[in-house]
């Protein structure tokens, strides 16, 4: 993939290192708030808040003093990575990042327009091991995730290492995926799609809530192929054989592949993504046409 000279987007709090706090819940569950004793006035208390901004440092760090928060105290996790422990060889993977989330953003800026909207850019966290977000907490364990309460795509880059070691998709292009996937999540949130799924979602048995899931997930992959073939259009960006690495990507972790690699047979009532052969269908899709309204996977019967 041709990314090296461009362009890097501002849109990207750099966390990496930071201890992530003590509060929270699981994936997608919301966030639970932690008594802090604070004594200070208000001024002391915006002061906090400005540098916590400034130095992209937990807040919750600084009210709890140079001690930071107790072992016994509910939600400590003494696995938090200290301070400063970031992978110096991450740091090329995150000048790539932010390259890519660039390129989605003069994609859908340009997409938008179109559509006579405007787009509203979301924000790329990286983070080591876990971090809070307004769904839930961040973990490495997770994968890259979307979080429309706050829209912001989270990611430990720790997370390509294991797609080129464990699922065997290595490359640029198979990353750059990765990161237009979660994008295609907050395009979703921002045309309403997203409100409208989820809200559906709780309405129906949990059989068709994964159905609804897997409808959601393959037209992220459609807007991610729709990315591809814009980026391509306007930049160039292509280098041989990266289609093929996004397409592997996109086989490696499919559902079926991934319950069988884990427990030897395929659930499909449990699938939440979509098989390899799904995602593959849908990235092409977008990649192809380059058309947002040929991404309906929710009227389609042949998904």
């Amino acid at each position: 993939m041709r990314w090296e000279g461009e362009r890097e987007s501002e849109n990207v709090e750099d966390v990496r290192g930071a201890a992530g706090g003590g509060f929270g819940s699981g994936m997608f569950g919301g966030m639970s708030g932690r008594q802090v004793a604070f004594h200070g006035g208000w001024g002391s208390l915006l002061l906090i808040l400005l540098i916590s901004v400034i130095f992209h440092v937990n807040p919750l760090q600084l009210l709890q003093g140079p001690q930071g928060p107790a072992g016994n105290q509910p939600g400590f996790n003494p696995g938090v990575a200290p301070q400063g422990a970031i992978d110096p060889a991450h740091d090329k993977l995150a000048h790539f990042v932010k390259v890519v989330l660039a390129d989605t953003e003069d994609v859908w800026d340009a997409q938008f327009r179109r559509m006579g909207k405007e787009y509203r850019k979301p924000r790329l966290v990286l983070f080591s091991r876990n971090y809070p977000s307004a769904c839930g907490f961040a973990d490495a364990a997770t994968g890259p995730f979307y979080c429309p309460e706050d829209e912001k795509v989270y990611i430990d880059l720790g997370f390509y290492d294991e797609l080129s070691r464990r699922f065997h998709a290595p490359g640029d292009f198979a990353q750059a995926y990765v990161i237009a996937h979660e994008v295609g999540h907050h395009v979703q949130k921002l045309l309403g799609t997203e409100q409208r799924i989820s809200a559906l979602r709780q309405r129906v048995s949990k059989r068709d809530a994964n159905e609804l899931s897997v409808r959601l997930e393959l037209q992220a992959d459609f807007l991610a192929g729709v990315w591809a073939h814009d980026a391509q259009q306007m930049k160039q960006i292509l280098d041989p054989g990266d289609l093929e690495e996004a397409i592997n990507a996109a086989t490696a972790i499919g559902d079926d592949r991934l319950q069988k690699q884990a427990q030897g047979f395929v659930v499909p009532d449990s699938f939440t993504h979509g098989t390899s052969a799904q995602r593959v269908k849908w990235f092409r899709k977008g990649f192809e046409t380059g058309d947002i309204n040929q991404g309906d996977t929710f009227s389609t019967k042949d998904l």
